[in-house]
């Protein structure tokens, strides 16, 4: 059983969402706010979450921008009467994994969902791969190529956030929440000491280097996008 929010301020609409997950098995939360919304997607665990466009309090584009920016990778199904070719690509680039227009058959966006669910599946192996780096989750150990590479705990927590978001430039205000898991202070250099550690291990001696940074904005492994 899936879990999924919903964030639609229409009722009918909500409804008609609602049922038709449910028909195929979903368990489905509501919120009818964006600000209601995005404290259930940080909060919830979700699955998959299905997003109006137009909202009260925050609206869709703001919202799936913010999850993105806390770390919250959840897949996003963007819904919305805006129908013409940049809104769309508005939304794919604010963060959504896919995008609907209003009206829409029920059956077509469960279908969509299905997608989503599976491609998140993909992604949850046990194994993960960046070039010739690869993690594996199971046995919480690391190789570059043919050679070990040992981590601390918070070392391996910390690759594992990059290589998850490889090739996405990440701000020192997202590792920080996302890897420590609470509020980043401006004036701490934590993140420098421990990627330049990180960075030591992955990167010496070896090329191409994986871990770089990007100034003014924060690090990335792999070629940014």
């Amino acid at each position: 059983m899936a879990r999924i929010l919903t964030i639609e301020d229409d009722a009918v609409t909500a409804g008609e969402i609602v049922a038709e997950l449910q028909v195929h098995g979903n368990q489905v939360d509501c919120a009818a706010s964006g600000t209601d919304g995005l404290a259930r997607a940080i909060a919830g665990n979700y699955d998959v979450i299905t997003l109006d466009r137009m909202l009260p309090g925050l609206d869709g584009l703001s919202l799936v921008k913010r999850l993105r920016e806390a770390g919250v990778r959840t897949p996003v199904l963007m819904i919305s009467a805006l129908s013409d070719v940049d809104e769309r690509i508005r939304g794919l680039r604010a963060g959504g994994d896919d995008y609907m227009t209003k009206p829409f058959a029920p059956d077509e966006m469960a279908a969509r969902i299905e997608v989503l669910l599976r491609r998140e599946a993909r992604q949850q192996e046990t194994t993960l791969r960046v070039e010739d780096l690869s993690l594996d989750l199971m046995s919480r150990s690391a190789r570059r190529g043919e050679a070990s590479v040992e981590l601390l705990p918070i070392e391996f927590k910390l690759l594992e956030y990059l290589m998850r978001h490889s090739g996405q430039v990440l701000t020192r205000t997202m590792i920080f929440e996302a890897v420590w898991g609470y509020r980043f202070d401006p004036g701490t250099n934590v993140i420098d000491v421990h990627m330049a550690r990180l960075r030591r291990k992955i990167d010496a001696g070896r090329t191409p280097s994986l871990i770089r940074t990007v100034r003014g904005c924060g690090y990335v492994l792999g070629d940014a996008a």
